[in-house]
């Protein structure tokens, strides 16, 4: 596709620019997860973990009170502890992202971290019914790191990266970062 007066074809820009796309797809997302990592560094987090993992399972099904039941009954004797081991996860997966460390290990273990964030704190986005209208951001961040998971596999060589400097002087590194073809 051409742009009118511009005299540049669009469709060659994102092929030509696919690495610099990327990295600032993983950039942008990264600085998501840690505005959402500074937040949980606040006390109230800590403070609150408890209710919240509590009230996610308010409204559920019966069938899924023993998955709620089983997170509560982990996190109860110290949730502090798990309240700042959240906060150090996201912290992580927001630097990772940042500076394209261990971008395959990074994207599966956030989609990993995702789905959990889905299934327990935001009870898998429910409960569905009249007035529900989110499903959660769990699933969508799910997603988001498998988008990104492909986007490596499409574009392995990407100098923009923390990964490619490693690559130079550890040749194994590429297990860790980058989807085998």
């Amino acid at each position: 596709m051409r742009l009118p007066g511009v005299g540049i074809h669009v469709d060659n820009w994102f092929v030509r620019n696919a690495g610099f796309f990327t990295r600032s797809v993983e950039v942008l997302f990264g600085l998501i997860w840690l505005a959402d990592a500074s937040l949980k560094f606040q006390p109230g987090f800590a403070n609150s973990f408890s209710d919240l993992i509590a009230g996610s399972a308010a409204g559920q099904p019966a069938w899924l009170q023993g998955w709620f039941s089983f997170w509560v009954s982990v996190t109860l004797p110290n949730p502090t502890l798990f309240a700042y081991f959240v906060s150090l996860c996201e912290l992580a997966l927001a630097l990772a992202l940042i500076l394209g460390f261990m971008r395959k290990t990074t994207y599966a273990g956030g989609m990993l971290f995702s789905m959990i964030i889905w299934s327990v704190p935001e009870g898998f986005g429910g409960p569905y019914g009249p007035g529900s209208t989110d499903i959660g951001t769990g699933v969508i961040y799910a997603i988001v790191f498998l988008l990104l998971l492909g986007l490596n596999a499409m574009d392995r060589n990407n100098d923009y990266t923390l990964d490619k400097i490693i690559e130079k002087h550890v040749k194994w590194w590429s297990t860790l970062a980058e989807l085998k073809r």
